[in-house]
């Protein structure tokens, strides 16, 4: 275990540094911070390493096996009904108290709290059930995301535009670090179960489909709410001046977290208790280990909750409100490209999905060119958004046409990549956005004289929809090489055995001008290239060709 641990801290710290580095060298440049605050970011980063490494380690050991189990339990029970209320009540359970919703109903004070938090429960619940029945029924998955976004978008024009941009952020924002692992690992069970040649692509897209819900949740609840009542509600970022105060203020902090995050365990706990007592019957060590995992997950969630709530909001509005005040503010848009390529790395439901991605398809799709697409994704995001922010520009302007361009990759992207791009929309933009990335943008919006809910607001929505984009991309060029290799290989396989070159392919031919006795029987197959194993390798191409 503590090899394990010590491989965890070591990730963590590869991820968090980037960040770190960028705010470092801002800040002993065009935007030195006071004192206090550069103190509560440091101590926000240590503490983000140390809670993202336990709580890694937790979900792999606990919420992932829990909602295998779960998941496989439900469909092993081949009870339709039970299947449908089970898996809206783990839906709402498991979203009501999740740590991100709470900065949700601070951006919408024109909604009561509780009628907002029931009804993305509710969104998140209707739509889980959805994504298992699209697996049951093997429902296309393209199909179901056009349907639904089209419907997403007819709400949209029948809402006022204040909800607009809230709304897409709450898709991002309510897909959190405890909801991730969970769905994933909830999806991953019903479709071993279910088996089927399919199987390991339907694990994928339920974090996309539980992103819709509290999207149409905010639009429809809107609709019942004066908008004029709507408004910018962040709190004030607090500030120390002296290491009592600042001790204090991360000791309260982590209290206030740990207490939430019990409040989101306590329902996950409480049911796979309930299976375990009626039907599970799990042996005793395996048991233990899941309780050791819950106890991880609890403590390392807690400790990021805090880190990150306390030590980089304060730091992301300053940042972002000076940077905006200097003269060359053009600045913001390679800056903030640069911040969200970062950022993506400290993202802890990043590496859990990219994990996960990577195991399921036997490391076809590797957790690098998954990183890789994320964070492309999210930097282009962040300057699109700081365009906007710049300008003034409608959202309407970015989400429509990148959500028709997103929709529309699905007919010419392998169906795989189509379902892990649109859960990992919701999933790159999680606590690190709506904590860090947002108070930079409201700050950059504020010293602007901008309007902060219509411009600032938004950001994660953009942040959700642009992974979409260049993962899918990847799974496109991915293609476009395979099937080159594969007409390679084709038509080497049609060369004479003594080497002769025949009529068909002459000895000019540009395609083989190198050939020789040596290499002959050797194709340039782009995966062949990569570091997977021929074992990984192997598996990942079955993988698409069933996709096909």
């Amino acid at each position: 275990m503590n090899g394990v641990m010590t491989e965890k801290l070591k990730e963590s710290v590869q991820s968090v540094l980037p960040v770190g580095i960028i705010v470092f060298l801002l800040n002993f440049t065009i935007a030195p911070m006071p004192t206090g605050t550069l103190m509560m970011f440091l101590t926000g980063m240590v503490l983000l390493i140390v809670g993202m490494s336990i709580f890694t380690l937790g979900a792999e050991i606990s919420m992932i096996p829990m909602g295998e189990t779960i998941g496989s339990v439900l469909t092993k029970s081949r009870k339709l009904w039970l299947m449908v209320v089970s898996s809206f009540v783990l839906g709402v359970v498991v979203t009501v108290a999740e740590p991100d919703l709470q900065v949700l109903t601070k951006q919408v004070p024109a909604v009561p709290d509780a009628a907002l938090i029931a009804s993305v429960a509710c969104g998140v619940g209707l739509f889980l059930v959805l994504a298992l029945l699209r697996i049951l029924f093997q429902m296309n998955l393209s199909h179901v995301l056009i349907v639904s976004y089209v419907f997403v978008f007819i709400i949209a024009a029948l809402t006022a535009p204040d909800y607009l941009a809230v709304s897409f952020d709450s898709g991002g924002v309510t897909t959190g670090p405890i909801t991730v692992p969970f769905i994933l690992a909830l999806g991953l069970g019903i479709s071993a179960v279910r088996g089927g040649s399919t199987a390991e692509g339907d694990s994928f897209g339920l974090c996309a489909l539980c992103s819709i819900g509290p999207i149409l949740a905010v639009l429809i609840t809107g609709m019942f709410f004066d908008p004029s009542g709507t408004g910018f509600a962040f709190e004030s970022a607090a500030t120390v001046d002296s290491a009592g105060e600042l001790i204090a203020l991360f000791a309260n902090g982590f209290l206030q977290f740990f207490k939430e995050v019990c409040i989101v365990l306590l329902p996950i706990v409480v049911i796979f208790v309930f299976l375990q007592l009626i039907h599970l019957k799990l042996p005793k060590t395996k048991l233990i280990r899941i309780m050791i995992g819950i106890i991880y997950t609890l403590v390392g969630l807690s400790v990021f909750l805090t880190g990150v709530n306390i030590g980089f909001m304060p730091a992301g509005t300053y940042l972002g409100r000076s940077i905006a005040s200097l003269p060359y503010r053009w600045i913001l848009i390679p800056l903030s490209a640069a911040i969200g390529c970062c950022v993506v790395f400290a993202e802890p439901a990043v590496h859990v999905l990219n994990n996960q991605v990577e195991d399921i398809t036997s490391g076809a799709i590797s957790g690098r060119m998954m990183m890789a697409g994320l964070s492309i994704g999210v930097g282009l995001a962040l300057a699109l958004a700081m365009i906007r922010i710049m300008a003034h520009i409608p959202i309407w302007f970015f989400l429509l046409p990148g959500y028709a361009v997103a929709l529309a990759m699905t007919f010419f992207s392998p169906k795989i990549f189509t379902a892990i791009a649109f859960d990992s929309g919701g999933v790159a933009a999680g606590t690190m956005a709506a904590a860090f990335l947002l108070p930079f943008a409201s700050g950059a919006c504020e010293a602007m004289g901008g309007n902060i809910m219509t411009d600032a607001f938004g950001m994660i929505a953009m942040v959700a929809m642009m992974p979409i984009i260049t993962v899918q991309a990847i799974g496109i060029i991915y293609r476009i090489k395979l099937d080159r290799a594969e007409k390679a290989q084709e038509a080497d396989n049609a060369l004479p055995e003594d080497g002769v070159p025949s009529s068909e392919f002459p000895e000019e031919n540009p395609e083989f001008p190198e050939e020789s006795e040596e290499n002959k029987g050797k194709v340039e197959n782009p995966i062949a290239n990569s570091e997977e194993t021929s074992e990984n390798r192997t598996d990942g191409d079955n993988l698409l060709e069933r996709e096909e």
